[in-house]
This record gives C-alpha cells, structure tokens and sequence, in this order.
C-alpha cells in the first residue's frame, strides 16, 4: 500500500473535523449496514502474502489483502503482488480468514494501470465468492473496508507464524466522499480507516457487495482528515472478465429484512383499506338499490290498487245500469232481455268483487322490492383480478424482486413439483411444523444453510439463505448428520417428525438470514 503524505496544517485539520462532525446534521442519514452482511462478506476476503525462502523455511516478506471472486481467484492489488515478479525466488501465499491452513498461491494477472491483480489459490479454499455490486455507490453512504492492517497485527503482536495462520479480517467503516479518477483509473474516495495491509481487500456497501477494492490512502500523520481510495468496480469488472472470470454482480437496490418486512405489513395495511373500501361503496351501491326498488315497488302496488278500485268502481256502474235494464225489462214482460241484464249483471258483479280482492296488498311491497332489485342491480364492484391460481403439480416459480432481498444467490425460475403429502419433485419430503412446509439445506461444500418454504395456499415459495462462518457451519453441519431425510410417501407422521428434526438446525441460526428469495408460482406450461 502506497500513500501521497502531506504537510501539517492544524487549522486545516480542525475544519475537516468540523465538517466531518456536522455531516450527519446536514446531509441525508444513509442507512446503516446489517454487520451480519459485512461479516458474511468477510468469510471471503484472504490474507495475501509474498513469502520469501530461507532453505526449508518460509517467512513473510510483506501482505495485503484480497477476496475470492470465482471458485479458488483471488483479486487483489498489483503493488501487493509486484514483488514476486521483480525479486527472484519469492512466492505467495493465501491464508484463509478461518477454518484451513495457508494454501500456495500464483499470478494469473497483473495490471499495474490500473492496480489490479488476479491470482489463484493452488489448493481448494472453499471460500464464498462476494458479490459485486453494479452500481456505484453514492455519496454520503456508509461503507466498510474489510482487510488485514498491519498495523493491528503489530498492536496484537502477532509472530511470523501467526501471519500465516487463519485470522479473521479487520472491519472498518466511513462514508463515500465521491468518485475520483486518479492517475489513470476510476477510483471511490472514502473515509473508511484503512493501513498497510489492507491493499486490495474489499470496500463493501451496506449489502456486503463489493463497490471498490482498497488501494491507498492519503497520509496525514494526524494533521488532516485522512481519506482513502478504493480500485472502483468499474475497473475491476472489465478486468475480470477479460481474464475471464464471471463473478456474482448484483445490482439490485440494497434494502434490509426490516424494510421488507415494513414493505410487507404497509401492503398488507393497504390490501386491507381498499377491502374495507370497496366493501363501504358496494354497502352504499346496495343500499341506493334497495331504496330504489321499494320506490318502485310501492308505486307499482299504490298504482295497482287504484287501477283495481276504478275497475271495480266501473264494474259496480255497469251493474247498477245493468241491473235496472233488467228490472225494466221483466216489469215490461220481456223475458229475454231481462235476462240478459241479469247475466250481464252477475258478470259485472263478480268483476268487480274478483277486481276489488284482487288488488295487491301493502304487504308485498318487500316482495315486489326484491323483484324489482333482481331486474335492476346493477353489477357490483369487483376487485382488481388476481394472477391465476396454480393448482398442485408441475409449478413454475418466478422470483419478486420487490419482496426479496438478494446479494449473491441466484434469482433464476425455480421448477417445482408439489403434492398434497409435501412431496417436491417427486423425491424431497418437505418437513411440517407450526402449519408450515420446509426442507433445510446444508451443503458440505458451501458455506450456507438455506431454509426453503412452500405456501400450498397461496403457492408461494420462499428460500431464507442464512451466510455462517466456519464455526456456525460446522455446529449445523454436525447436527444435520443426526438423522437422514424420509423419502416421499411417508405421509404426516413422517413428515412432522421431519419438521421437529430439522427445528434442531434452525434453532443455531441467526434470528434473521441474509438474503430472502420470494417465488410466485404458477402451472407450468
């Protein structure tokens, strides 16, 4: 590591640290990282040394630091490694942060330019790749360098020999302070501690990605605020690839679990106004109705009733008329006649008793109302359609990116077969506990637990991926050995005694993973 050093100047130094202090007051409070995402992050940044050779013995000439970007690669700065291609007989070495021992190591790149270098582990590391994040940072956010300085190594007085041995890496934070362009590549100019030694490790965002990989630092021999400069990953990116690494970028925004969760419980606060509100106008849209069809329904009854009392009434006159035509025509003696008024007569009677008792009761009015209701609803309101529902079988899940949180876990559709008896794919018995249906993954070879769920109601699935050092991973992995997962077809007994086993491995995670994957599932085509 390299620094430009600088004249004393207290006046200076003063106003820096003014400024420095009241930036919070001031500027936006940038969100805090989760120290669970820098400290998985650590899991893969490694000691670099350049080892020298006194006969059979080896000892440490100098050291930086780097991080795993593709299986056993390593990236790192060119001044860390620079020595071993200009003094003859000097190696490197890589020390992981835990768990095995140092490991050769060898140049597969040097590029002095732009301060970047790519070397291999020679031996399996077993270490997590970090993510790299594709956008730059912005200014005023907070960021943590990741490395192994000098001089705490000094301050801890560590030997030769423990330089070589697994130690975990030194963590530091400050903020962005803006992009600069120095000498000729891209750099991020922050305030995030950092000493010699800590070349070439990691510069991480709040997600535990890597924006820049620390080079140098402007020394003030504590007369000025001390900023830092990190290789930006605008630089590292096309170097990878031109080496051809693909490593895991990721440019998704960087949001915690709690805002999430906060997201989660908003939306479903929303879910539940807008119910409460279509309910309320569909209620006043229901009511307007019932008033309208008794409206129409009494008038129809008062105007059957008046229709039914004037026929009646017309009916009694025509009696009336015809009754004294008959009288007439029987005291003339004309039989005939007579008779004819007096059919004419009973007719007319009996229309009017037939009119009078038939008008429509006052009673029927609600009984008319719902007649008329049926004729005249309009439709009701519905809500906005849901995504067709996928039934058991052959699933295709996609992931919402708006309820996960991803750092370095793959985001591709996930084919899912289910059955009722929690039976996915036709060959992992998903576990049941709490109402709930789960599988815990440990690999032997990765160093991360995955906790996978699968909601038949609303065929969701959900993977929890919780990023453990080696400590944490050996605990779950020596648990996992306890018992072996039942084949599909054992039914609920089998099941539940699955989901109690694997409560033993759930309980040594953190309270929180690191990353949340969230699928909605469909039927596959």
């Amino acid at each position: 590591m390299f620094f430009a050093r600088s004249l004393p100047r207290p006046l200076h130094r003063l106003i820096a640290l003014l400024a420095l202090a009241l930036a919070p007051l001031v500027l936006p409070a940038p969100a805090i990282a989760d120290p669970s995402d820098i400290a998985a992050a650590a899991r893969g940044v490694v000691r670099v040394v350049v080892l020298g050779h006194d006969k059979d013995q080896l000892f440490p000439v100098s050291h930086g630091s780097g991080f795993v970007v593709q299986g056993d690669k390593i990236l790192t700065n060119a001044h860390v490694v620079e020595e071993v291609l200009q003094v003859p007989g000097l190696t490197l070495g890589i020390v992981p942060p835990q768990g095995g021992a140092a490991v050769p190591g060898r140049i597969v790149s040097y590029s002095p330019k732009n301060d970047l270098a790519l070397v291999e582990a020679t031996k399996p590391l077993h270490l997590p790749a970090l993510a790299i994040a594709s956008v730059p940072p912005q200014d005023s956010t907070l960021v943590s360098a990741v490395g192994y300085p000098m001089n705490v190594d000094r301050a801890q007085g560590l030997s030769v020999s423990d330089v070589l041995r697994p130690q975990p890496p030194v963590k530091s934070r400050g903020y962005v302070s803006g992009e600069r362009p120095t000498r000729d590549f891209d750099t991020v100019l922050h305030t995030a501690p950092i000493a010699r030694g800590n070349s070439g490790g990691p510069l991480l965002d709040n997600c535990g990605r890597v924006v820049g990989a620390n080079s140098f630092g402007a020394e003030s021999q504590g007369t000025d605020a001390e900023f830092f400069f990190a290789v930006s990953a605008r630089e590292i990116l096309p170097f990878l690839r031109s080496n051809g690494v693909e490593p895991v970028i990721n440019g998704l925004p960087c949001r915690s679990l709690a805002e999430l969760d906060a997201q989660e419980r908003a939306q479903t606060e929303r879910d539940a106004q807008a119910a409460m509100e279509l309910a309320r106008r569909q209620e006043a849209q229901a009511a307007q109705l019932r008033d309208k069809a008794r409206q129409e329904a009494e008038f129809a009854i008062v105007e059957a009733r008046d229709d039914g009392m004037a026929i009646a009434a017309l009916l009694l006159a025509l009696a009336v008329v015809a009754g004294l035509f008959a009288w007439q025509a029987k005291e003339k003696g004309t039989q005939r006649a007579a008779a004819l008024a007096g059919s004419l007569t009973a007719l007319a009677l009996i229309g009017m008793f037939a009119a009078w008792f038939t008008r429509p009761a006052m009673d029927e009015i609600e009984e008319r109302a719902i007649a008329a209701l049926a004729r005249h609803a309009l439709p009701a309101e519905k809500p906005k359609p849901a995504p067709p529902v996928a039934a058991n079988g052959d699933l295709l899940c996609t992931i919402d990116l708006a309820r996960s949180r991803v750092t370095t876990a793959e985001t591709n559709d996930v084919p899912l077969t289910w059955t009722d008896d929690g039976c996915v794919n036709r060959r992992s018995q998903y576990g049941l506990s709490g109402g709930q249906w789960s599988r815990v993954l440990v690999p032997n070879e990765e160093e991360t637990v995955s906790v996978a769920h699968y909601d038949p109601g609303k065929r969701e699935y959900r993977v929890d991926r919780y990023l453990l050092d080696h400590d944490a991973m050996e605990a779950v992995r020596s648990e996992r050995t306890k018992y072996d997962p039942p084949a599909c077809g054992g039914g609920e007994t089998a099941a539940r005694a699955l989901g109690e086993k694997q409560g033993a491995i759930t309980a040594l995670l953190p309270a929180q993973p690191n990353e949340r994957l969230v699928y909605r599932c469909r039927t596959a085509d």
